[in-house]
């Protein structure tokens, strides 16, 4: 789920036909119907005016919630139909089956039925006639047909299988009529379903910034941090993998997808990575773990911030906050290894003369105003959220005016509109299903029984139940899209660690980084993949390594369950910041050199297990286990000074 997909430039004709293979083969949301002339304008004025819709009920209407919330979905379904086709594949222009035109209308019909009978449905109670049921799902199927067609089929698998498990025996009643009954009740007619906090939060403030990211992306702004990441570090060794995570670090404030990202800046930097030296594995691998790690970058983090604000209790000002440090360690981490690559593989940087200028930057600077501006607003709590990204989408809009080329005429606004309309539907719709999976387990006590059991395994050892929700955060997450991911995190696995003490802000940073390490990790690595379609590389091949170079992925997120203070939790003085930023960023540095097996000149096996051990020995925040890995990453470098001045000598000797 993108809220924003730049399309890059490209030289030729062919090499646009295959990101748009690359980007449908790997991205749900790229598979749309073709539509042309006027049912195109037909179909972009239909986006552009459930975008003004959806400003509107956010900013000025007090309508009842289950209005709100039901005629949204109801839209959801109808312009999810419209825009996506029943499978993959070539599309016939301007067409659309008889049997989607008759889903389109009784799909949004029952969510529709909901909406004008609301306040009899809620004084009804629990009687319910048998045609409510079936209208219930109805509106459920609707739904699940919309996020296949627009997310994929992993989403659906859960929570088809915590709806059998919930109608088979996770319920009491011994009928199934009864179980049925009672799942559709809890599910479509109440807030712990399809109407709970995810689809809440999305109609309220992820849908607004949505918008705001179409009408960045039609700023040129996307192309601003490209340009401005090539001239800070393009001319460094290994240049353009450093590019790589710099833009996709700056891109990853405003974007919700890493295949989006992987494919949008990856068809730029990936071809430089080869051109330079790197292997085609190692380049998709570097754009894709950067431009997974967008979804952990502040101050969207792929829509998960608007909903750990909701479910932790806390403001949306503070969550930005405490992402900052493990965002930018993570990132740091990255650097680190194409940094130590480039210094193996003996690479140089991109020549001066192909490199931005910053005199030219600086006139563009003007580009980064409204995002300034919506960080500023949402800090400052000077308006409410989705007022901010409002007052955002205006600045936008007059900022681009005196530059030609990224100027918004009335038909990029309704381009902008219309983009933000069709980004919409299928977070939401992952977030509705998102919601029924919640809703299950919430009326089955599912959860209760998974944390008894991780407690059980794990006993009082806190390191092993995070092991072990590692592990189920990485299995559940394979193929879901961010928003949806973290949705099922929190409701499965997040209670796990708040039980075993871990505070519940840094319980929910965790499940969501390990959720997202999912778009990396095989067999399921989307991100990866789609850089490997770019390199042409083993995609495989190009999974693993993508895994290694997301090494802080792997641990920051411990150091912070471990420690908290690295979230800006119980902090008692900013030494206590600085000493875990800087005992992580070691950390990361001695796993990173270990599985790169470089830092001045080539590591033994005596010296990468050493370097391993250090950096492991790191997440532990405890200050003896500090103190000895910092001694040993210290050690290790001045033992690879004195190799690399041993190597020099020799090298001499044998020329002389």
């Amino acid at each position: 789920m993108a809220f924003f997909k730049k399309k890059p430039k490209i030289e030729t004709p062919e090499a646009e036909t295959d990101l748009d293979a690359v980007m449908k083969k790997f991205d749900r949301e790229s598979n749309t119907r073709v539509w042309e002339g006027i049912p195109k304008i037909i179909v972009s004025c239909i986006l552009a005016a459930f975008s003004l819709f959806c400003i509107y009920v956010t900013l000025f209407t007090t309508w009842l919630e289950e209005i709100r919330l039901t005629s949204f979905v109801a839209l959801i379904i109808l312009m999810g139909f419209i825009v996506f086709p029943v499978k993959k594949g070539k599309q016939r222009v301007n067409y659309m089956p008889w049997y989607d035109i008759v889903l389109a209308i009784v799909g949004p019909a029952a969510f529709f039925y909901f909406t004008a009978n609301a306040l009899t449905i809620i004084q009804q109670g629990s009687k319910f006639e048998t045609y409510q049921i079936i209208i219930g799902i109805i509106g459920m199927l609707a739904l699940a047909e919309v996020c296949r067609r627009s997310v994929g089929l992993p989403i659906l698998i859960v929570a088809g299988c915590f709806l059998i498990y919930a109608l088979t025996v996770g319920l009491a009643n011994p009928s199934f009529a009864g179980r049925l009954n009672y799942a559709v009740r809890s599910l479509f007619y109440s807030k712990e379903g399809i109407l709970s906090t995810p689809i809440n939060t999305c109609s309220k403030f992820i849908v607004v910034f949505i918008i705001f990211g179409a009408f960045l992306e039609r700023s040129g702004i996307a192309d601003f941090f490209i340009q401005a990441a090539n001239a800070v570090v393009g001319g460094f060794s290994g240049g353009p993998a450093k590019v790589a995570v710099v833009a996709s670090a700056l891109e990853g404030m405003v974007s919700g997808s890493s295949v989006a990202n992987t494919v949008g800046s990856g068809s730029v930097t990936i071809p430089l990575m080869k051109r330079t030296g790197y292997k085609p594995e190692f380049a998709a691998a570097a754009e894709a773990a950067a431009s997974t790690g967008g979804q952990i970058m502040p101050p969207i983090m792929g829509a998960a911030a608007f909903l750990m604000s909701e479910y932790v209790m806390e403001p949306y000002s503070n969550i930005i906050l405490r992402a900052i440090i493990p965002a930018l360690l993570y990132f740091a981490g990255i650097f680190i290894t194409v940094h130590l690559e480039a210094k193996k593989l003996g690479l140089r940087g991109i020549s001066r003369e192909e490199l931005p200028k910053f005199k030219q930057l600086a006139k563009k600077l003007y580009l980064l105003l409204p995002l300034g501006l919506l960080i500023y607003l949402v800090s400052s709590n000077t308006f409410t959220i989705q007022t901010s990204a409002a007052i955002s989408i205006i600045v936008t809009i007059l900022v681009s005016i005196p530059n030609k080329e990224t100027r918004l005429t009335p038909r990029k606004l309704l381009d902008a509109l219309a983009a933000g309309g069709q980004g919409t539907i299928a977070v939401a719709a992952a977030c509705g299903i998102a919601g029924i999976i919640g809703g299950t387990i919430t009326m089955t006590g599912l959860a209760n029984v998974m944390i008894n059991a991780i407690t059980t395994i794990a006993g009082d050892m806190v390191i092993i139940a995070l092991f072990l929700t590692m592990l189920c955060c990485i299995v559940l997450g394979m193929g879901v899209p961010t928003t949806a991911n973290y949705c099922i995190m929190a409701a499965t696995c997040a209670p796990i660690l708040i039980r075993m003490g871990v505070p519940a802000v840094a319980a929910h940073f965790f499940v969501f980084y390990f959720g997202i390490v999912a778009d990396l990790t095989p067999p399921v690595a989307l991100a990866a993949y789609a850089g490997a379609a770019i390199a042409q590389s083993n995609p495989m091949k190009t999974a693993f390594t993508a895994t290694k170079l997301a090494i802080g992925a792997f641990i920051v997120p411990y150091v912070f369950a471990l420690n908290p203070v690295m979230l800006l939790v119980d902090v008692t003085g900013p030494l206590q910041i600085v000493t875990i930023a800087v005992t992580s960023l070691v950390g990361i540095f001695g796993v990173a050199a270990a599985l790169e097996g470089y830092i001045l000149a080539n590591m033994n096996w005596f010296q990468r297990i050493l370097s391993l051990a250090a950096g492991l020995l790191l997440i532990d925040p405890k200050p003896v286990t500090d103190i000895i890995g910092i001694t040993i990453v210290a050690l290790i470098v001045i033992w690879q000074v004195f190799q690399k001045k041993n190597a020099q000598k020799n090298q001499q000797l044998k020329a002389a």
